[in-house]
């Protein structure tokens, strides 16, 4: 008994590091995925796959599923406004010419977003707390601020960038506020359908289509990034996300997405060879020291 339970304390332990090991190759899915589609077809197909694969994963597993007719609403709209919002917002800027490093810095604005909101609606946010916010979101700044070349925005892609930060911030209070704990599985399955269901009609509206196939043989960086957004991105990442969001206060949970954007940085340098200068392994110190004092703080109110 007491070996299993350790197993079980270590596995949730490890559950936020390897929550940020999968999202942070988001960015590196939408860098080789984008030049081959659409986003919002890339998404859409992406969002139905999704649906098979928990559909399969809870049959085999036997998984509960939530009960009541709220619940199912409540789970809808964490789907629309966590997937078709926010993955929406950010691939359809990158897609208009916003560079990665500039969407991580504005989406990784959502820890300060989050607390500001709690703090306004009566909630505790620490002293520490709002140091660690800002050092996080400073760590962030010199991580990403070299990334920021001249012509990368415009009104349009801030618009949508702007939208996937207030889309992710609401998602993430909405579901700690009112989805009840359920089985993950089906839960996400909801989500999917949800965020399927407001996608896909949009999607018709791409003139672009999908290049499965390039130079007369299968697009192997588009059916790549299609896999691992499906299998790693929704099946692990938005499962451990959930979980995590359940189990924990929404300002410390939410700080875990400062690490994104240096991680991200570092599989850059790893893959593709981009240079990781002084600057950005300082932000990457002060992004770990900033998350390190938001979440061992006292907890907050409930969001």
């Amino acid at each position: 008994m007491t070996s299993t339970h350790s197993r079980s304390a270590a596995l949730v332990a490890s559950m936020p590091i390897v929550f940020v090991l999968i999202w942070s190759t988001g960015f590196i899915v939408a860098r080789y995925g984008m030049p081959h589609a659409p986003p919002l077809k890339f998404l859409a197909l992406r969002y139905l796959l999704s649906v098979a694969c928990f559909a399969v994963w809870a049959w085999l597993a036997r998984a509960a599923w939530p009960v009541g007719r709220a619940q199912y609403k409540h789970l809808a709209v964490t789907g629309i406004l966590m997937n078709a919002g926010y993955l929406g917002g950010v691939w359809a800027a990158v897609k208009l010419g916003m560079g990665a490093g500039l969407v991580a810095l504005l989406v990784g604005l959502q820890p300060v977003l989050t607390a500001v909101w709690i703090a306004s609606r009566g909630g505790s946010v620490s002293a520490r707390q709002w140091g660690g916010l800002a050092l996080g979101l400073a760590g962030l700044a010199l991580v990403v601020w070299q990334k920021l070349g001249l012509g990368e925005i415009d009104p349009l892609n801030l618009l949508l960038a702007a939208g996937a930060l207030l889309s992710i911030t609401a998602g993430t209070l909405y579901q700690k506020r009112f989805v009840a704990p359920c089985d993950v599985r089906t839960a996400n399955l909801v989500q999917m359908a949800a965020a399927f269901v407001v996608t896909a009609p949009l999607a018709l509206f791409e003139a672009e289509s999908m290049h499965w196939v390039i130079e007369g043989g299968l697009n192997r960086e588009l059916i790549g990034s299609m896999a691992w957004s499906v299998l790693a991105l929704t099946l692990g990442g938005s499962s451990l996300l959930y979980l995590l969001i359940q189990r924990g206060a929404a300002t410390a949970v939410t700080s875990l997405l400062y690490l994104v954007p240096p991680c991200t940085a570092l599989m850059a340098w790893l893959l593709f060879g981009e240079p990781i200068t002084v600057l950005t392994i300082a932000g990457m110190a002060l992004t770990a020291v900033g998350v390190s004092l938001v979440v061992r703080a006292p907890a907050v109110a409930k969001a």
